[in-house]
């Protein structure tokens, strides 16, 4: 079956849902999504959006800030114009009805408003605009409530997206072949309630997939995070970057029954000390910043500590601050912890560092084009300029808000000034003589082994000998796969597999690339910094396979 739409945007975060209801009144929009509508990573971040909002705060304070996190490589012109667009997009989510946290009294900020601000770590200043410990999901829900009472908006929930199509598209054994520099038209969709596979076509496609956190064995990622868009982007010919800069939050809860939760940067902003299982500091050793260093920095520093002691988890420790406070502050934390036996207004709480965010991702324009004509990509999926070669905290929501808006603003006049052409007669999907697989064990044995070598080998810390072995497992089972993808009958594990083989791939292409040690990238065999050689971006592009 053939769907058609002026828009086609797949993932349902916050980039891809604001940017569905701003283009809405200008045509048609389909969104398809892996799952249902507010499973994303959207929903799962805790502390808030970076926003110069506090009279003794200035946007100069913010770019530097977020130039100083990035090590070197962030794009300075779109640092600039992302945090000047911040406060206008705060007060468009304020309108959009998200209730976020205000001071107590009638004083004002140079907004107008009375926003409650907290700082994280890289931040000189408080900055962070929150929705208690759970802005993702106050964003996620408000934004959901309009895109599905939007007539203009068509949503496909529990679809999942296998392949970009162009205007040169072919299937060929292994891949889908497309030209370089060519049109995107739509995409090859998996309907997982009816195993169908149908083609979505449409004027504009934005990708707006999220992250690929599921690539490493410990993550604070949900499981949609596959990487989905990057992989299918790099597929199709578009330029990826940066992939190297796969950034590690520090501090994961640490418990057996604990899947995926993420003990927010926020914590340490109001004033939680990092401890080692003695009871002692020790982020003074590794930063003058302390506990309020770069995530980068206090995940390495972690990490140095177990490897160092040989303990499991290190404690995160917030017990001498006011139990009333600590309540107040972080209702939905201290309810989680409750749950697995961790009072955090008495206890401290077990971390350890896990992946996190994608810095790198498909490259971008400032308004969210890609090389390939009528492809977007936004959100995490984007490797935009902004995060550089280490993310600043609470920048990535506003990343996607700024970037959603940017990118709708360009898709609607290209769609009013540009003759757009027919879409070519697209080759339906092609199963004939695939069969059903009974090889299910298959999927599962790679898909932890890809996990598991991802996070032995190409983790906090790298070495040359780590990626190597990292590149031949990596090629043994990505070429197992090609073999077996096109024998079989799709299903959304082999879908997901074969994507996190594609992004694991790159990152560790990256990886092996850059020699020296910068920001989220750390290589034992080049410790220093090297800004004669390596002050670039690092950037892949599938070779044209004709």
């Amino acid at each position: 079956m053939e769907h058609e739409s002026d828009f086609l945007v797949i993932g349902s975060g916050v980039a891809g849902l604001l940017f569905a209801l701003k283009v809405a009144d200008h045509g048609s929009v389909t969104i398809v999504t892996k799952k249902n509508i507010s499973e994303s990573n959207t929903a799962y971040a805790q502390g808030g959006i970076a926003s110069v909002i506090a009279q003794t705060d200035s946007f100069d304070a913010h770019v530097q800030d977020t130039l100083a996190s990035g090590d070197g490589i962030c794009n300075k012109r779109v640092v600039e114009m992302v945090v000047r667009g911040a406060p206008e997009r705060i007060q468009e989510l304020i309108d959009l009805g998200v209730q976020f946290n205000r001071k107590r009294g009638n004083s004002k900020d140079l907004a107008g408003l009375d926003l409650d601000l907290c700082r994280e770590g890289g931040h000189s200043h408080n900055r962070i605009v929150h929705a208690d410990d759970l802005t993702g999901r106050a964003v996620e829900e408000a934004l959901v409530d309009r895109v599905m009472s939007h007539k203009q908006i068509t949503l496909f929930e529990n679809n999942i997206a296998i392949d970009l199509l162009t205007r040169s598209t072919r299937l060929q054994r292994g891949m889908i072949v497309t030209t370089h520099e060519d049109y995107c038209y739509g995409a090859y969709v998996l309907d997982r309630n009816t195993n169908e596979i149908n083609t979505f076509c449409a004027k504009t496609i934005v990708l707006a997939t999220g992250g690929a956190g599921k690539v490493y064995m410990y993550t604070s990622n949900p499981d949609i995070a596959t990487g989905d868009g990057i992989a299918m982007a790099y597929r199709t010919g578009a330029t990826v970057a940066n992939m190297e800069f796969v950034q590690f939050h520090p501090t994961c809860l640490y418990h057996p029954d604990a899947k995926n939760f993420l003990i927010s940067e926020a914590v340490r902003g109001d004033g939680a000390i990092l401890i080692n299982t003695d009871g002692k500091p020790f982020m003074e050793n590794y930063s003058p910043l302390k506990d309020l260093a770069c995530r980068d920095v206090v995940a390495r520093a972690i990490d140095a500590e177990l490897k160092k002691r040989g303990d499991e988890f290190v404690f995160l420790d917030i017990t001498h601050k006011n139990a009333d406070f600590i309540k107040t502050r972080f209702p939905n934390l201290y309810e989680k912890c409750l749950n697995f036996g961790i009072d955090m207004t008495a206890d401290p709480i077990p971390v350890v560092p896990a992946a996190h965010y994608m810095c790198g991702g498909v490259a971008t324009d400032i308004n969210g084009r890609t090389n390939i004509q009528r492809l977007f990509a936004i959100g995490e999926t984007a490797c935009t300029g902004l995060h550089g070669a280490n993310r600043l905290a609470s920048n990535s929501l506003l990343e996607a808000l700024v970037y959603a808006n940017n990118a709708a603003i360009q898709a609607i006049k290209d769609h009013q000034n540009v003759e757009f052409e027919t879409s070519p007669q697209l080759p339906p999907w092609d199963d004939l003589g695939a069969i059903d697989s009974d090889e299910v064990i298959m999927v599962t044995h790679s898909w932890n082994a890809i996990r598991r070598m991802m996070w032995n080998y190409v983790g906090i810390v790298r070495s040359d000998k780590r990626l190597e072995r990292a590149t031949r497992r990596v090629e043994m089972i990505r070429d197992e796969i090609n073999e077996y993808y096109w024998d079989f009958k799709i299903t959304p594990d082999l879908i997901e597999l074969r994507n996190i083989t594609t992004v694991a791939e790159l990152i560790i292409r990256c990886a092996r690339h850059r020699k020296e040690s910068r920001g989220l990238h750390y290589n034992i065999a080049y410790p220093e910094k090297d800004d004669r050689k390596w002050n670039k971006d690092t950037v892949l592009r599938r070779p044209f396979v004709g």
